[in-house]
């Protein structure tokens, strides 16, 4: 596949973590036409030609010099529930500062429906954060109305994004207009229908799954925590954009709102990881999607990637 392609085969991977099974659907993977460079402002040119050889090709094109990214959904089967963390980018959204998310038509509710899920299945659906593409999936266009997605799930939310993304309140983001438009077809449709729940601090949701604040990356990024037997992991939304991240943690992309504490933030819950031998699966990976860290000096070092397939 042609780094800039689109996906047109579905890209559907299962593994079990204790009792609960965790499903791989992949909407987008390819280059997000950005340089390490413009990505990752933190990391020098020389510290990815020293990370190359086992960067590339799953997280760096690096002929093209550009940075490859995964735009992922995981649909975990929990306690009888289906639970979605994370919805991508969706179809036909206008995204005029985001112009390699506007507009899509991908077969994403194919893949979703080839993983043995159909949009009323949904019992629950996890937004980490607001930002474009994790929240796409959250309405489809109805004719002219952008409706819920998924019209029998429950969208947990953390308040602190939703109160700093809804343009009514006038925040001024780093991402300055590139979230244009998201709040109002892909947040405000679902919270008019009665279907967001907005949570602080933390929010259980089963015996294994717990979310947890996390901020940094936004105010309101957050984590799932998954606890099951002897199972652990970590759902990190965009507290890793990159593998790099996971040897370089001070490493920030050019999204975070807050540099000083997403880089806090991301060497605790690596430490965490480490300590618990916890899987990592950050949203935006390729690859093998995740995996299990341990502490190397003051940094942390890849031991083992995570089970699924490679993409």
């Amino acid at each position: 596949m042609n780094s800039t392609d689109h996906r047109t085969e579905p890209a559907v991977r299962e593994i079990v973590l204790g009792d609960v099974t965790v499903t791989r659907v992949v909407e987008y993977y390819g280059t997000v036409h950005m340089s390490p460079g413009a990505f990752f402002p933190d990391a020098s040119e020389d510290l990815w030609r020293r990370h190359e050889d086992w960067l590339a090709p799953d997280f760096l094109d690096a002929a093209a010099n550009e940075c490859r990214s995964a735009i992922q959904t995981w649909v975990l089967r929990s306690e009888g529930r289906t639970i979605l963390v994370d919805t991508g980018v969706g179809n036909h959204k206008e995204r005029p500062y985001s112009p390699v998310w506007s507009r899509l038509d991908t077969d994403f509710l194919g893949d979703l429906a080839r993983a043995g899920v159909r949009p009323e299945d949904v019992d629950l659906v996890i937004n980490t954060h607001l930002h474009v593409d994790h929240v796409g999936w959250n309405t489809r266009l109805d004719g002219r109305e952008w409706v819920p997605t998924f019209p029998n799930a429950t969208y947990l939310v953390p308040r602190a994004d939703f109160e700093f993304w809804n343009p009514a309140n006038g925040y001024r983001p780093m991402l300055g207009r590139g979230n244009q438009n998201v709040f109002e077809d892909s947040v405000a449709p679902v919270h008019a229908a009665g279907q967001i729940r907005l949570w602080e601090d933390d929010y259980r949701i089963d015996a294994g799954l717990r979310l947890e604040a996390a901020p940094g990356h936004t105010p309101g990024s957050s984590v799932l925590a998954l606890r099951s037997g002897g199972d652990r992991a970590l759902f990190v939304g965009d507290l890793l954009h990159t593998a790099l991240q996971f040897v370089e943690p001070d490493t920030n992309s050019c999204f975070c709102e807050d540099p000083v504490r997403s880089r806090a933030t991301r060497r605790r819950l690596l430490a965490r990881a480490a300590d618990d031998n916890a899987l990592v699966i950050p949203a935006h990976l390729g690859g093998h999607g995740g995996a299990e860290v341990t502490r190397s000096g003051d940094s942390f070092a890849v031991t083992a990637w995570a089970p699924f397939t490679r993409i």
